[in-house]
Formats: C-alpha cells, structure tokens, sequence
C-alpha cells in the first residue's frame, strides 16, 4: 500500500517499463517513449521517416477519456503519418512551411473528428540527419526540454492547442542540435502528477522536477531516459496505477 495511510511507509511503485515502440532507426540518434498508469486519456505519440534524410515525431495529448478520443486520436495518426510523409518527402522544402501546414491540417481534422472544439496540446518536431536540425511546432504543449553542455533549455509555446480554432496557426522554428544533445517530452499527467496521503497539499511534480531529473541522469540511452523520468514521477506520487496518462519521449542525438 502507498501514502493512503499515514502510519506506514509507502511501498514503492513498480518500475515502469517502456512500451514497445517501432521508432525509425536514425544514423547517429535514436527516439524511445514510456508510459506509466492505466491508459486511460488521450496520450499519443508516434514517429514516421519522411524522406532519406527526415524524421518525423510527435507528442499529441488529446483532452477528454481515451474511450471518447478513438476516433479523434485515429485522425490525427492518420493525419501525422500521411499528410507528414507528403510534406516533408520532397528534398528542397521550407521544412517551417511544411510543419506549420501540418500543424494547420492536424487542427483542422481534430475539429472535424471531433465535430467541434476539442483541445490538443502537441509537440511536434522534424530531424534532419544530414545537418544535425530541428525544425518544431509547440501547440500549447509541456515545454519540451533541451539537454546540451549548457544545461536545459526549454521550448516554450509557439501557438495555442489544437482543436480549438479552426484557422489557428502556430509558429515552427528550427534549432541546431549539438552532439550528446537530449530532447525530452513529457505529457501533461507527468507534470501534473501529484503526492498523497502523508506528502502535504497534494503538491504536483511539477516541470522544474523534470528538469532536476533529467539534468542528474547523465545517460544518452533514449530508453533509459524516458523510463527515469517516469519511475521519477512514480516514487514522487507512490501509486501504481494514476488517473492520466503518463508519457515521456526522449530524442537523442548520440554522433
């Protein structure tokens, strides 16, 4: 039993375990995701080669309960995959234009999946092996978090959540990534995970606990990494099993 009673020390959670994935094998980087709890909300990811040279991912987090979000959630797979490979396959493209395209294409099928508004943060990012770039859109979705020799920077909000405007659009710029970088994203269950019981106020896990996590993980296994932030989040909230989802995606550009 964890933190419901106050008089016992709480067991701790199960290790989680990363979700077998089919990520495209990269030359010099790698992509892993976890996820932690009862797959209960509307976490998804996925990732796509588009062309020789591009990698396409992305972390969408649909409101609402998986039970509800099928069809929404089958739309926006479809959507990243086939309109992604479309976009971004040519070999001389404005990989800004194309992202903010998709991005534009994707909010409008959540609507139209949904029959109306329908919020969907999502990170979404573009790799191109042969400089070493990251062209990205961050529809108000968790900052995502660059792990360099610097320290961690974060990649805020370019634009609002999809599904919400049918005409929104959401900026995508694109960053160099060094060698050794990580590039984290987490959901929103993660920083919102809380303490209970015997842990005072319900205090949340909050994005600074992430960032602590992953800057004292000195691993570049993509796998290890996603896998740590969440046992994180587990020992933090001391319950096997959580009311949202947990995912946690990690990119690492290892040569």
């Amino acid at each position: 039993m964890c933190a419901l009673f106050q008089s016992r020390t709480p067991a701790p959670p199960p290790a989680v375990e990363p979700v077998p994935s089919e990520f495209p094998k990269m030359d010099g980087a790698e992509i892993a995701a976890t996820t932690y709890g009862q797959r209960v909300a509307g976490d998804f990811y996925d990732s796509v080669r588009v062309s020789p040279e591009r990698i396409l991912f992305g972390l969408l987090d649909v409101a609402g309960r998986r039970e509800n979000n099928q069809q929404i959630l089958a739309a926006a797979q479809k959507i990243f995959c086939t309109l992604g490979a479309e976009l971004f396959s040519p070999p001389d493209i404005n990989e800004s234009e194309a992202m903010t395209t998709l991005s534009l294409r994707l909010n409008r099928g959540i609507m139209d999946a949904a029959a109306g508004v329908h919020s969907c943060p999502a990170f979404i990012g573009c790799y191109n092996e042969r400089y070493g770039t990251l062209c990205y859109t961050n529809a108000g979705h968790t900052p995502g978090l660059v792990r360099d020799s610097t320290g961690i920077t974060e990649l805020g909000s370019t634009g609002l959540p999809l599904g919400l405007f049918s005409h929104a659009t959401s900026e995508a710029p694109t960053i160099g990534l060094q060698k050794g970088v990580v590039l984290l994203l987490v959901s929103r269950g993660v920083v919102e995970g809380k303490c209970r019981g015997d842990k005072a106020d319900d205090l949340e896990f909050g994005l600074e606990r992430v960032k602590e996590r992953l800057q004292s993980n000195p691993s570049h296994s993509a796998e290890a990494l996603s896998a740590s932030i969440l046992n994180a989040v587990g020992e933090f909230t001391c319950q096997p099993l959580v009311p949202d989802d947990m995912t946690a995606l990690v990119f690492v550009r290892s040569a």
